[in-house]
Formats: C-alpha cells, structure tokens, sequence
C-alpha cells in the first residue's frame, strides 16, 4: 500500500497530466489569457485533494509564438508557468511547471508533513 506522502505525489501528478492535456492546443492571444488562467486554474481545483493552482500565461511568450495574422497561437507548455498545492491525509506536496533547457518540466518542489514509516492507513509499520 501507498504512503500518505506517495499517494499525495500521485495526486499531483495526476493533476498536472489533467491540466496540461486538458487544455493544450486551445487557441490563446495576449487578450484572452487571463480568462484562460482561471479556467484552467479552476477546472483543476475542482478535483479531489487540489488546494490550489495558478497558472501564468506569459504574454510576452504568446505574443513572440503569433506567427499569423488571426492573432493567436495554441497553448504549450513553453507558454505558462503552473504551481499546484495538493493536500491528502495530511500531507502537503507543492509542485510547479516551468520552462527547462526548452521543455516545459513538472517537478515536485516540497512534501510537507510526510510521515515516515506508515503505510497509508496511519499505522507505523
């Protein structure tokens, strides 16, 4: 069986797969990325264990991304910066999206709480 802090890891990484195939590929211009940040900033949270999200759609990324003239360009990774706190049985897991040597990397910043030695249910093994 899992550790509390393995599967509040889990949980994160399921998040994080929701958000970014969720929503890659929507269209996105410096004009409608606000509204787009919160959608996906609250489609997440609505998920089990999701404390919080926030999402940056860097304009200065999307506007160099343009390439037509319909003024838009589809959402990747290499366009936002994400930070999620998740929180299951008392363990925190703080994770983030940013950019690395050119590939957008998810990676988990910090596991508060963590119990050492039980196996999920509270009990020391």
């Amino acid at each position: 069986m899992a550790t509390d802090a393995q599967q509040a890891c889990f949980e994160a990484g399921i998040k994080f797969g929701s958000l970014y195939h969720q929503f890659a590929g929507t269209p996105v211009s410096p004009a409608s990325a606000r509204s787009l940040e919160a959608a996906m900033a609250e489609a997440i949270e609505n998920q089990p264990f999701c404390e919080s999200v926030t999402v940056e759609i860097r304009d200065d990324r999307v506007a160099d991304a343009i390439d037509h003239e319909n003024g838009y360009t589809e959402l990747t990774g290499s366009l936002m910066d994400v930070e999620m706190r998740i929180a299951y049985e008392g363990v925190t897991v703080r994770t983030r999206m940013a950019m690395r040597d050119g590939y957008p990397l998810m990676e988990l910043v910090a596991v508060e709480g963590e119990s050492e030695g039980t196996d999920g249910s509270g009990t020391t093994n």
